[in-house]
């Protein structure tokens, strides 16, 4: 019995010497890669504050800006928990092998992630849009604020913050609307069958040319486009810079329905004629 107590006497001696000496050795490795940590992600972000403020100074383009300061972002951080991993005593060799295989697992897992990186750098290459231009794209319509590694950060007009994944916008339809500087107005406008097409059209050409913001070339276009169901349909299109596009669609559309007012034409709108033959009227009446 006393031999079976002093062997397990000696057992938890042993143990307790090599938590000892394991703590030792390795406690001042933990606090010290702890330490590199904290202060590394607090540099991380001071670099990427002066990364940023660089890039502004040296007026780098906006659709580069965002996407760049990602990617350092992201590689200084992979840098840090490589060192700090070896600070620790992981073999970086072993660990960078294993970070490849996750990487391939976890990549396997994410496809849509990675063709959405591809996609971020197919659009800066061929650089479709770039950060300020308004563009139309898988159903949406903003204005470009951010290209991100993963996502392009869109800005609606009714000011709401759209986010699209960079892949399939760039393997789909991209329609820029600030690319050219000029941009053609199309306007209907439709009228009663009893109004004078002659005057309407004549009244259309004054009401756009006398606005200063339409250009003379292209000239612009008035003409009878439709004989629908209920009205003759006029086409106006008028060339304008881009940036004057809506205020001109907007104040064009007021001011040929006070024109229209003014001189008695007609605008159909849908209605109903009731007709009561007389005969009908008397036989109600027995």
């Amino acid at each position: 019995m006393k031999w079976a107590q002093r062997k397990a006497f000696m057992e938890a001696y042993k143990i307790k010497d090599f938590l000892v000496s394991s703590a030792q050795h390795y406690l001042p490795l933990l606090l010290g890669a702890f330490l590199v940590l904290i202060v590394g992600l607090w540099l991380i972000g001071r670099a990427n504050l002066l990364i940023r403020l660089y890039f502004k100074k040296s007026k780098l383009d906006d659709t580069l800006e965002g996407f760049l300061s990602s990617f350092i972002n992201i590689a200084l951080k992979i840098l840090l928990f490589i060192s700090v991993a070896q600070m620790v005593g992981i073999q970086t060799t072993s660990f960078i092998a294993l970070l490849g295989a996750a990487g391939l697992a976890v990549g396997m897992a994410l496809q849509g992630s990675l063709s959405n990186f591809a996609g971020s750098v197919i659009l800066l290459i061929f650089r479709p849009y770039k950060v300020g231009d308004t563009i139309e794209t898988q159903g949406v319509l903003g204005t470009v604020k951010e290209i991100q590694m993963f996502c392009t950060v869109l800005r609606s007009p009714d000011n709401k913050t759209i986010i699209v994944p960079n892949g399939p916008l760039a393997s789909g339809i991209i329609k820029n609307l600030s690319t050219e500087k000029t941009k053609r107005v199309d306007l209907t406008f439709g009228v009663s069958y009893e109004a004078d097409i002659k005057k309407v059209k004549e009244l259309l050409y004054e009401i756009i040319k006398s606005d200063s913001r339409v250009l003379e070339d292209p000239q612009p276009l008035v003409a009878v486009n439709e004989l629908a169901d209920s009205s003759v349909n006029f086409v106006c299109r008028p060339w304008v810079k881009t940036e004057d596009y809506w205020d001109y669609y907007f104040d064009t559309v007021e001011k040929v329905k006070v024109a229209f007012d003014k001189n008695n034409i007609s605008i159909p709108y849908p209605h109903q004629e009731l007709i009561i033959k007389q005969n009908l009227l008397k036989e109600i009446s027995l």
